[in-house]
């Protein structure tokens, strides 16, 4: 089947690269499918007439959006809204990747899919606008809302503690924002089942929470990073933490970034692993070139 994904050296869209070898990819970087210019893509996605899009890319400088709001909502929101025109008139379904911050993580539990978005910031509101014309547009679709996403290339979390805890004797980290860190091999290979489940026969379209299972705080995450360094025999900085207060940054994130994915487990039969699993499994993989 023949797969056109947006991205491709995105963290996400280089490990759909590797789930989904058994397709026919087309993997398209900005040189080619720009999503700065939204009117270009329904015309690319014409062309090259898919069985599938998948929607890996966006823009992602949370703090960045701030001064960039024009840019963000072009690539997050008018981009996916240009996509499912084209899909709609190829009558072919579009995976489209969201995001925790179209919450504003005030609730005290976990978020369900039918929780109304209230958006912080310029990043949270541009991917909560994509996910808005993704629903008028008529075209069969899966928003996938996740959350923390790292890996063993491009620029996240992960790559940032690892270097940081070997550079310094000390390391504060934030200790009151909960969520679930989602390595982007797990959500290609999730993607690749809901993919299977489709071609299947199901035809469940809609939002859902696409995250790993259990939860932790970014201090809780980088503690678990430095515990695996050390068991290489890697030297650690010593971890402090602190409150979002003592970390100002342009853009507030959500104190509860905690999505349940209960929904997806029950209409696609998809269960990610819990997300110390997954952070071993990530370890465990070969950096890509």
């Amino acid at each position: 089947m023949k797969i056109l994904i947006s991205g491709h050296t995105g963290q996400v869209a280089r490990e759909l690269q590797l789930a989904l070898k058994g397709h026919e990819l087309l993997s398209l970087g900005r040189q080619t499918f720009d999503l700065s210019r939204p009117d270009s893509l329904r015309e690319t996605i014409l062309r090259e007439r898919p069985a599938l899009v998948i929607n890996a890319a966006a823009y992602t400088a949370v703090d960045q959006a701030e001064q960039e709001r024009e840019l963000a909502f072009a690539i997050n929101a008018e981009a996916p809204r240009a996509m499912a025109d084209a899909c709609f008139e190829l009558d072919i379904p579009l995976f489209h990747y969201s995001t925790d911050y179209v919450f504003d993580g005030s609730k005290s539990t976990p978020y369900r899919e039918a929780d109304t978005p209230r958006p912080l910031g310029v990043y949270g509101a541009s991917k909560a606008a994509g996910e808005q014309a993704l629903r008028i547009s008529g075209c069969d679709h899966l928003i996938l809302r996740t959350s923390w996403v790292y890996s063993q290339h491009g620029r996240n979390f992960l790559l940032t503690m690892q270097r940081l805890l070997q550079e310094r004797g000390e390391l504060s980290v934030v200790d009151d924002q909960i969520g679930a860190p989602t390595w982007a091999g797990s959500i290609a290979a999730a993607t690749a089942e809901l993919i299977a489940a489709w071609q299947a026969g199901n035809r469940h379209w809609g939002t859902y929470h696409l995250t790993c299972r259990g939860e932790t705080s970014w201090f809780g995450f980088a503690s678990a990073i430095a515990e695996r360094l050390r068991a290489t025999g890697k030297p650690c900085a010593r971890l402090r933490p602190i409150p979002s207060s003592a970390y100002p940054t342009p853009a507030q994130r959500p104190l509860n970034s905690r999505l349940d994915g209960n929904r997806l487990e029950q209409d696609w039969q998809v269960r990610l692993p819990d997300w110390q699993v997954a952070l071993d499994q990530c370890l465990g993989t070969p950096p890509l070139g």
